[in-house]
């Protein structure tokens, strides 16, 4: 279990994931990531039309994808009907990473996913009408990968982002 540590030693030991969701025109369009607690980078996120258990598989296998080399990894989440499918555990077990789950109504575990979703609304889509579905996406795409990961400062690491402890894959 997490148990409220949210530091890690290095990268890929403590993974924290959540989804959201924006509308659009559309419809809703649901997005879900994976924030590495050392880090704090987003290292894996999907976007799907509909919340099935695919959505935080496909976050996860990226973020399995990107680091490679994972070695007593824990990956936490709440205990949504996405991470409690037979689906999304037998992922966890193929990959052999530890899984850790909030219990119901102790949403405490995941608020560093939780404080990434609420600066990416407040930074980038509270004000934002998307007309589709892939006008959003490109959105995220461009939050996460062009701001949030390469130039956003975090007070818990001390640093910017260009100048972040641990090398290109932490």
């Amino acid at each position: 279990m997490l148990n409220g540590e949210f530091q890690a030693e290095g990268p890929n030991q403590k993974w924290v994931a959540d989804f959201t969701y924006l509308w659009t025109a559309e419809g809703w369009l649901y997005v879900a990531a994976v924030l590495d607690l050392y880090s704090r980078r987003i290292v894996g996120w999907s976007m799907q039309a509909s919340m099935t258990s695919q959505l935080g598989a496909d976050a996860l296998m990226m973020a399995v994808w990107r680091r490679a080399k994972l070695v007593e990894l824990l990956h936490h989440s709440h205990l949504g009907s996405q991470y409690t499918s037979e689906h999304f555990w037998e992922l966890l077990k193929e990959q052999s990473i530890a899984c850790s789950m909030s219990r119901a109504g102790e949403v405490w575990d995941n608020s560093a996913m939780e404080s990434f979703f609420s600066s990416f609304k407040t930074e980038r889509t509270a004000r934002k009408v998307y007309r589709t579905r892939e006008q959003a996406r490109a959105d995220v795409f461009d939050y996460i990968e062009c701001l949030y990961n390469p130039r956003r400062r975090h007070t818990t690491l001390g640093v910017n982002r260009t100048g972040f402890r641990g090398g290109s894959n932490s």
